[in-house]
């Protein structure tokens, strides 16, 4: 079974994490899996949702945008 965007992310952080050589790897490792676990909920999200209108997809995405 291939294992999942999270589950590589996941471990991709133990090993740079494991060899601590890298403070910037270990950083983006962790945003590469705080990344997949939200591509992941917000997957089970949609899959189970109705469609949503042009305007509210606008508005969702405003969101994920305007980051800090």
């Amino acid at each position: 079974m291939p294992q999942s965007i999270a589950q590589q992310a996941r471990n991709r952080l133990g090993g740079h994490a494991r060899q601590a050589k890298n403070p910037a790897q270990v950083e983006e490792a962790q945003r590469e899996l705080a990344a997949a676990r939200l591509e992941q909920h917000i997957k089970q999200v949609v899959d189970g949702m109705p469609p949503l209108t042009d305007d509210q997809l606008s508005r969702l995405a405003v969101l994920l945008r305007n980051r800090p």
